[in-house]
């Protein structure tokens, strides 16, 4: 006589081994779980869960930012800190960072400001002026180019503010005026790397209008524009000086209409 095969049924472990198990998954499995059954329902909506799924200095970020923003840390829950997080930035460390989730997996993201950036030139008023755009940008600031023949964009961070274990992608976000000029001809080089390593990634890119054989620029959710600089693997245990760089003066063409906000440093995608 055969046997009949032999079934486990998850749903008879205690809820403490279900949210064991689910808080192995991703935050996005979590979600869907959510409709398998009351049980699972109740482990994967439990804080035990998505403390996991934030990152461990979460609540010390959130300290460094605006008095409302630390707000977030009485939510009821664990499941709306990590939702508030990735669908509402903060800003942090006097509003020269801004931190979120990748909402799919939890991992760390920054826009590092324009203030944060080092631009050259950008403290001379008949080259770069700071000017504010409340209606289109998170930050107090953003710079806008006047006009130069030399633009060198550069921004630094450690790489111990990163998740770890993950590759993540730069990104320059930008707009460009009506009257912008000096972007369509000569790419600037970007370059993504450690001080300790060097540069990992270096490539060109066009600001304007999209060249043959080149990648335009995206229009993003927020209204403004970005370009991706490059990628960089960030090793666990690793503390490096990440350096993002753009840097077109080799033409001495002039430049001016470019608007810039900030660069966005989150984890890739696959």
């Amino acid at each position: 006589m055969e046997e009949e095969p032999f079934v486990a049924d998850i749903s008879v472990l205690p809820e403490g081994c279900i949210s064991d198990i689910v808080s192995l998954t991703s935050p996005k499995d979590a979600c869907r779980l959510c409709a398998v059954s009351h049980i699972f329902h109740a482990a994967a909506e439990s804080n035990a869960v998505w403390e996991r799924f934030l990152p461990s200095d979460y609540q010390a970020i959130i300290a460094r930012s605006s008095s409302s923003s630390s707000d977030i840390l009485n939510f009821s829950s664990k499941k709306k800190i990590y939702l508030s997080l990735s669908d509402n930035p903060i800003l942090i460390d006097d509003s020269k960072k801004s931190f979120f989730l990748d909402k799919s997996s939890g991992k760390k993201c920054y826009l590092l400001a324009a203030r944060e950036l080092c631009i050259i030139w950008s403290g001379s008023p008949q080259y770069w002026n700071w000017i504010s755009l409340p209606e289109e940008s998170r930050f107090p600031e953003v710079a806008e180019l006047l006009n130069v023949c030399w633009l060198d964009i550069c921004g630094k961070m450690s790489t111990s503010m990163l998740s770890p274990n993950t590759n993540y992608a730069a990104y320059l976000v930008y707009k460009l005026t009506e009257g912008a000029y000096g972007f369509d001809r000569i790419p600037p080089t970007v370059s993504v790397g450690t001080t300790e390593e060097g540069e990992v990634c270096k490539q060109t890119v066009f600001l304007g209008q999209r060249q043959q054989h080149t990648s335009p620029p995206s229009q993003r959710k927020d209204g403004w524009l970005e370009i991706k600089l490059g990628e960089y693997f960030n090793e666990e245990g690793k503390d490096y000086e990440l350096q993002i760089r753009l840097l077109e003066g080799d033409s001495r063409q002039w430049k001016r209409g470019l608007i810039v906000e900030g660069i966005e440093i989150r984890p890739t995608k696959g």
